[in-house]
């Protein structure tokens, strides 16, 4: 009940980042045909077709109402959290119930559970814990239905996010923490996981190098592999302060990039080694649980801190949703500290804890509460991450973009100012500043950004096409019939673009040239009004200015 007041807000919030280019704009989403193009074509920015269903069918079921989506992802968490509970408790971790309700309330959390899009963490998750749980019930009494089941639940887990790719080590490590060791019967075991995990792995990499990288315009500077280690050794310590510590939370955090020249850069790195050594060489006595615990957790991030690129790393090394399935460990870790100290005091000592804990779950369902409402709303989201991260160009473009949809003209412009600031080579970003600056009547100054559009991609059709709309309203007919005419040149199919060159030409007595570009348009779309009015008036001898 506390996870669903925790989550209210979010429940009452729309659409946010990414939500739309994925689900509501998504042309996939709404065809027919939708299902098969997820599951067998390379249409989608990334493979994870499953989740993708799960949208199709919920388009269908709420169409743009984004509360029925909100309310599956927080069911998918719920149902999460019962089977972590039962889980832990099948690998007899202490106060497992106490350490998956933490888990459901954790604030982090919020960004996967109240962006609609991180629906593929739930999702997966779900599939995830199913396969933990039906393989320790194989190791209860080796009936091969519940590794079987194991098996295609992992399937399923990867099919919806291959974030999960670890869990063949997982499956590995809750057999050694059961027995005491693995037996080569276990690394057999192991062989199909790892094998449809490598498979689906490969899908991901393929997908984020011929997808997922290319959508932005921008290539990824993944750096050094011995600068990514520095970086990931950092990025560990984050995740764990974050667990402990929930404050200044922030959809794209600053960047964790180390010098790799300096030898204190590999300080952090140094330390995980050195405490999982320490661990292992104790793994008898009380090493155990800490290298359980700490190992998990390190495993799990290990695709996710910079040795294999992903495109998010283009905003930041380090994500919320990244360890939603990762801080399962530390929080287990500090649940089974706590209960150490329970049972070591007295009843004063008891009844403070018992009171430490109500006030621990207050505190974390009000910071979800909070965090799960500026994830309501585009511009509040974005409003709190240029605030904690100013130097993030993505941040300042959304919220721009929210601000124009809001009608609030010059604090978009004021945005996309930020934006090209930091990024100016983003066609996006010079695009959508030009038509807040047209919106203002700074048509000059549009001008120069729509120059840049067509600098930084001088294939862009469309760039050249507004290009041309706006040289055409500063009075500027030739440069806009060059701009027509290069438009067509580059998709011979653009009908806007036949339409103004044929008004463009009109202008300047060229008309029979002009007919010619009204009847491509008119071949191309039959009930174009434009270019039936241009062939009108010119049969007429009458000519109009062109449409604005």
């Amino acid at each position: 009940m506390l996870t669903v007041v925790a989550y209210i807000p979010a429940m009452r919030g729309g659409f946010v980042w990414d939500d739309d280019v994925l689900i509501t704009d998504n042309p996939m989403i709404r065809a027919s045909d939708g299902l098969r193009r997820f599951w067998f074509t390379t249409e989608a920015p990334d493979y994870y077709p499953l989740t993708s269903s799960l949208w199709w069918l919920e388009w269908r079921l709420w169409g743009d109402r984004a509360t029925g989506f909100h309310i599956t992802n927080v069911l998918l968490h719920i149902a999460n959290f019962v089977l972590l509970w039962i889980i832990l408790q099948q690998l007899n971790i202490p106060a497992a119930w106490l350490a998956a309700a933490i888990f459901a309330v954790h604030p982090v959390n919020a960004a996967t559970v109240a962006w609609i899009s991180e629906q593929k963490n739930t999702l997966s998750m779900l599939f995830y814990l199913l396969a933990v749980l039906f393989y320790l019930r194989f190791d209860d009494n080796g009936a091969a239905r519940w590794y079987a089941i194991s098996l295609v639940a992992f399937s399923l887990a990867l099919l919806s996010k291959s974030a999960v790719l670890m869990l063949p080590l997982v499956l590995l490590a809750c057999v050694w923490w059961r027995h005491g060791r693995i037996s080569w019967k276990d690394f057999l075991r192991s062989v199909p996981f790892f094998v449809l995990s490598l498979t689906l792995g490969l899908v991901t990499v393929w997908f984020q190098h011929h997808r997922a990288f290319t959508m932005g315009g921008l290539s990824t500077k993944p750096g050094s592999l011995v600068s990514r280690a520095a970086t990931a050794g950092c990025a560990l310590w984050f995740y764990l302060y974050k667990v402990v510590l929930p404050r200044n939370l922030c959809a794209i955090y600053p960047n964790l990039h180390r010098d790799a020249s300096s030898w204190t850069s590999y300080i952090p790195l140094m330390a995980i080694l050195a405490l999982l050594v320490v661990f292992f060489w104790r793994r008898k006595s009380w090493g155990k649980p800490l290298l359980f615990g700490l190992g998990y957790f390190v495993v799990i991030l290990f695709p996710v801190l910079g040795f294999v690129r992903i495109s998010f790393h283009e905003f930041s090394w380090v994500a919320d949703p990244w360890q939603y399935q990762a801080m399962i460990g530390p929080i287990a870790l500090i649940v089974a500290g706590g209960v150490a100290v329970y049972n070591r005091t007295g009843e004063w000592g008891r009844s403070i804890l018992h009171l430490a804990c109500v006030a621990l779950f207050i505190i974390l369902a009000a910071a979800t509460w909070t965090r799960a409402g500026i994830y309501a709303k585009s511009g509040a989201l974005w409003r709190d991450t240029v605030e904690k991260n100013p130097n993030v160009w993505v941040a300042h473009y959304n919220l721009g973009n929210a601000y124009l949809q809001a009608g609030r003209i010059e604090d978009a412009i004021e945005q996309y100012d930020q934006a090209v600031r930091i990024e100016p080579d983003h066609q996006e970003v010079q695009n959508n500043l030009a038509f807040a600056l047209l919106q203002a009547g700074r048509v000059s100054d549009a001008i120069v950004h729509l120059e840049e559009v067509v600098r930084i991609n001088p294939r862009s059709a469309t760039g050249h096409y507004n290009l041309g709309n706006t040289y055409l309203r500063a009075g500027r007919g030739q440069d806009a019939t060059g701009q027509y005419e290069q438009a067509v040149r580059l998709n011979p199919d653009y009908v806007p673009a036949h339409v103004n060159l044929g008004f463009a030409l009109a202008q300047r007595g060229r008309f029979d040239e002009a007919m010619r570009h009204w009847e491509t348009a008119l071949r191309l779309d039959p009930g174009n009004k434009d270019a039936q009015r241009g062939i009108h008036f010119i049969h007429s001898h009458k000519l109009e200015s062109a449409p604005q």
